[in-house]
Order: C-alpha cells, then sequence, then structure tokens
C-alpha cells in the first residue's frame, strides 16, 4: 500500500518535525534523535506539575499534539506501536519535573508499563517526585486482569492538565487522575484493520462484518459482527457501555480510529446523540481524530461521569490544537425558510397516463442508478446514478401534488421539484429545462418547440453544447427528432450518448477535468441516462 512516507526508519521522527515545524514555536523536542524522541512545552519553567506521557507512534495526534498549557507537558515517543525506552522517558521526566514532581500517564500495555515505571524509579533516585497512573479503560474483554489502555486516557490527560495549569500540587493531581480512569470505560468498533508502514496488511475482517472490541494496534476485537449500518454500529457500542452509564450527566469522547471520514463520524454522532442508550450523555468531546490507530477505519467511544469538579476541568480552555473542547449535546434546531424561498405550490390535478408515464421515467432511473454511477466513476465523482435516483425517489412522492392535466404547470412543478430535491449541476441544469419549457408552453409554443427552448435556456446558461460531452449531446438530437416521432427520438438520443464515447476533451461537467484517456471508450452518463430514458418513451 502507498503512503506518504519517506522511510520507515525516520518516519516518526520525520512527523514529530513536522509537527514541531507547524505549531508556532510551541513545542521544541530533546536533542536525542533517534532513540529519544521527547516532544516539551517550549513555555515550561517547572514551577508547577509536569504531566508526562506517551507510547508507541501511530496514535496521532496522540500523544505529542496534545502537548501544550492545560495538557500535557511533554511527549515520550517510541517507534509504531512500540513503547519508548527507560532512557527515553526518564529523560522526559528530568528535563521538565521540577520540585513540584511529576505525573506519569501510561496506557496499561505491558511495554510501557515496564518502561515507564523503571524510568519513574531512576528518576526518583535522582531525588524527583515522581507519581504514575496506569489507563486500563478499554471494556472489550471483560475477563482480562489487565485491561488495556485507549481513548479514555484523553479525559485524564485534560481533567489532571487542568489541575496541574492552576497550581495544584501532585498529590491533588494524582487522585483526580486516579479517580477519572476509575470512573470511565471505552470501547471500538472498526470495519477494517491499520496498515502498520513496511509490514504487511492483516485482512482479518470480512467485507461486510466490523469487528467491535479491537485495540488500538489492531488487536483482534472480542467478535466480529455483520455491519449494516451508522446507527446499528453505534447502538452495539453503546450496548457495550450501558452498564457503565449511570445515573447523571456523562461526556462522551467520539473518537475517530484513522481513517473514518469526517462525514461518517457526523453521522455517528448524530446517531450517539439521539440513541435512547445515550440518554444520560449530555456532553461531546468531538467527534475527532484523538487517539488513532493509524488508518483504522473505524471509532471509539469513552464515556466518564461529569461532576462539578471535572466538569470545570474538562472545559478549561487548552494549548493544543488538536483538542476540540467539550460541548453539550443539544436538540437541532431549525429556522423558517426565507420568504421567497417557499414556491407557490401548484394546484393538483388527474391525468393517469402522465402520472404512469412519469412513474415509469422514475423506476427506470432509480434501476440505472448502480450502472450509471460506475459510468461516472470513469470521468467524474461517481454520483450521475445517485443524483437521479434522489430525485426520482422525490418525484415520485409527489405525483399526486402535481398538475398531471396541466402541461404548463407540470413543467414548472417538475422544475421546481428538481431545484429543492436533486442537487449538484445536473439538478440546476435540469431545473431551468423544465422551467424554461413550462414558460415557453405558456407562451403558446407546441411541445417539441417548448422543449427545444428549454434546451436552448440550459446551453445559455450552462455555455455547453453539442459537441462538449454532456447529457446535451443525446438531449438535443432526440428533441430535433421528436417531430418525426418518439422512435426517432429514441434512435437520435442512443447515436449521440454513443457518439459522447469517442469525444477525446469534455468542454463542461466534471469529465472536463479528467485526462482524456479516462474518457475513451465510456458514454457520458448524463448522456446515458438520456437515451434510456427516450428509448424507454418510444
Amino acid at each position: 500500500m502507498n503512503q506518504f512516507i519517506n522511510e520507515k526508519e525516520t518516519l516518526v521522527t520525520d512527523a514529530i518535525d513536522g509537527l514541531l515545524e507547524t505549531t508556532g514555536g510551541a513545542l521544541t523536542r530533546l536533542d536525542g534523535y533517534p532513540h529519544i524522541k521527547v516532544v516539551c512545552r517550549t513555555d515550561w519553567d517547572k514551577s508547577n506539575v509536569a504531566l508526562i506521557s506517551g507510547g508507541g507512534s501511530g496514535h496521532e495526534p496522540a500523544h505529542a499534539g496534545f502537548v501544550g498549557a492545560g495538557m500535557l507537558t511533554a511527549a515520550v515517543c517510541g517507534e509504531v506501536f512500540a513503547s519508548p525506552s527507560v532512557d527515553a522517558v526518564l529523560a522526559g521526566i528530568l528535563a521538565v519535573t521540577g520540585d513540584a514532581g511529576c505525573l506519569l500517564i501510561v496506557k496499561n500495555y505491558t511495554g510501557d508499563r515496564l518502561n515507564f515505571g523503571l524510568a519513574a524509579e531512576r528518576a526518583r533516585a535522582f531525588g524527583l517526585k515522581v507519581s504514575m497512573v496506569v489507563v486500563d479503560d478499554d471494556i472489550a474483554l471483560p475477563d482480562l486482569p489487565q485491561p488495556r489502555g485507549v481513548a479514555g486516557t484523553l479525559f485524564v490527560h485534560k481533567i489532571a492538565g487542568a489541575l496541574a495549569e492552576t497550581g495544584a500540587d501532585l498529590d491533588t493531581v494524582t487522585a483526580a487522575a486516579s479517580a477519572a480512569i476509575t470512573g470511565m470505560a471505552s470501547i471500538g468498533k472498526s470495519l477494517d484493520t491499520c496498515t502498520v508502514p513496511g509490514s504487511a496488511k492483516e485482512e482479518r475482517i470480512a467485507p461486510g462484518m466490523a469487528e467491535l472490541g479491537l485495540g488500538i494496534h489492531g488487536e483482534a476485537g472480542v467478535q466480529q459482527v455483520a455491519f449494516k449500518d451508522a446507527k446499528n454500529a453505534m447502538d452495539l457500542v453503546l450496548e457495550k457501555l450501558e452498564s457503565r452509564i449511570g445515573s447523571g450527566p456523562h461526556v462522551a469522547i467520539l473518537n475517530n480510529l484513522g481513517s473514518t471520514t469526517p462525514l461518517e463520524m457526523s453521522v455517528l454522532a448524530h446517531e450517539l446523540a439521539t440513541s435512547p442508550r445515550a440518554a444520560n450523555i449530555k456532553y461531546v468531546i468531538g467527534p475527532a481524530p484523538l487517539m488513532t490507530s493509524l488508518d483504522m477505519h473505524g471509532f471509539s467511544v469513552s464515556v466518564l461521569a461529569v461532576d462539578d469538579s471535572n466538569k470545570a476541568q474538562l472545559e478549561a480552555p487548552v494549548g493544543p490544537a488538536a483538542w476540540p473542547g467539550m460541548n453539550a449535546i443539544a436538540p437541532v434546531q431549525t429556522r423558517p425558510l426565507p420568504d421567497g424561498l417557499s414556491p407557490i405550490k401548484p394546484i393538483p390535478s388527474s391525468n393517469p397516463e402522465t402520472r404512469d408515464l412519469l412513474e415509469r421515467c422514475c423506476d427506470l432511473l432509480l434501476g440505472a442508478e448502480q450502472e450509471l454511477n460506475e459510468l461516472d466513476a470513469k470521468s467524474g465523482d461517481g454520483d450521475t446514478g445517485s443524483t437521479l435516483a434522489t430525485a426520482s425517489r422525490a418525484l415520485k412522492a409527489r405525483l399526486d401534488d402535481l398538475p398531471l392535466a396541466d402541461p404548463t404547470q407540470l413543467f414548472r412543478a417538475i422544475g421546481i421539484e428538481l431545484s429543492q430535491t436533486m442537487g449538484g449541476s445536473s439538478g440546476v441544469i435540469l431545473a431551468i429545462f423544465f422551467e424554461a419549457t413550462g414558460d415557453a408552453c405558456a407562451s403558446g409554443l407546441p411541445m417539441p418547440k417548448a422543449l427545444l427552448a428549454g434546451l436552448n435556456r440550459i446551453s445559455e446558461v450552462g455555455g455547453a453544447s453539442e459537441g462538449d460531452r454532456t447529457m446535451i449531446d443525446a438531449l438535443a438530437p432526440a428533441l430535433k427528432a421528436l417531430p418525426d416521432g418518439l422512435s426517432a427520438a429514441s434512435g437520435a438520443a442512443r447515436n449521440g450518448a454513443d457518439a459522447t464515447a469517442k469525444m477525446t476533451r469534455a468542454k463542461a461537467g466534471r469529465a472536463a477535468y479528467v485526462p482524456e484517456e479516462n474518457l475513451i471508450g465510456f458514454n457520458d452518463p448524463g448522456a446515458e441516462a438520456v437515451a434510456r430514458l427516450f428509448a424507454h418513451l418510444a
């Protein structure tokens, strides 16, 4: 798998330097590359309790991305999914710890516990006050004697960081961190495993399945389940967490495990906010990538009860830009549409033949959705079929409300419907076409000439004409041949659509940005849709 890296041996150091170079001088590092990789605050004066965390890399922005005012003082970075050495941890402790002491925040993995623990002992031998807490928030495998530490670690960074920033002593900071660890729980779910640079990807999760409770290093989860949709995925995660969500308000971290798109994460946020299982989750941190697992296509949810004390700490401002803040979950607010955007509703009228015709045309486009998408993927963004299908569903749902017995008003009503439901440039173009055709009918033009008037209007507004490799290449010849009958129009549309496969350059639409080798041999999807419609009509 191709990745935007140089050499795997320098991956972590390159990434750390990239972070330092883009934070405006807020961060620095110890001069110990490649074995000692410690990121520190540049504004640190050792007067307060220092907070140090870290572990293997590959979980970015954790941990170095959370070094800054109000959170970590230093992060000790290992190689990808590998614990840092004892010397690296000790270097971090010695670099930032003053008389107030330091707290080590360690995820519950054997390597991290051993290396951070031994470094703490050596630091104490230097006369430093060092405390250590171990995060074990993963509830995926309930029978494990030592549960893993995962994204709930961020609760500890934030709560302890807020206290340390205000000058709290080491015992107070440690007690708050321990209380957060005791009260929180986390679990994740993914559609795919992660890709470790330089290693073959483990193809463990079968297509159509998702894994529940997998670890942040790609460790196998508690079970594989059939994947249905975002709602079901979130429900299964919340079902596992439900026993840990008690009475009173709670906060959830909604964490992107790596390659889940922001669009998907927002859908998951909606399911979290509206789930009956999450009725006591009143606040959310995210959705955001906080503790990732390289490119894992998944998410995790961590929960913690909120009280007056930790609420203030969780809401306190911080320096690191990667921290999204905590926000209250609130119902969706809506406002009425501005005047002028609510069109006058047409008076419905009945015409069974027209209704049947429109319904059959919509069904044709619905049935062609996948094929048109696949065709569009060759020359565009792969959504022509979905865009036409969306409009077809909306139009079918509105058939009983349309003026089916009045062609003039029907064309206008279809144009308005498409402008509201179809979206994209094709939605606007077709809306203009139908509204302009309705206007031409109102002026007394017969149907074929009215349709040509609509065609001329979209050429004027959109700038495309025959030969530009758009739907017009099928629509224009079809409408010109329409006076000779539907069979002639259908043949002209098919010839026009097929001709687009030989056009080496598109002059309009998204295909205009695609190299010619991607266009040759494939019909324009819009033209193909027009040809199929006329064939159906004929």
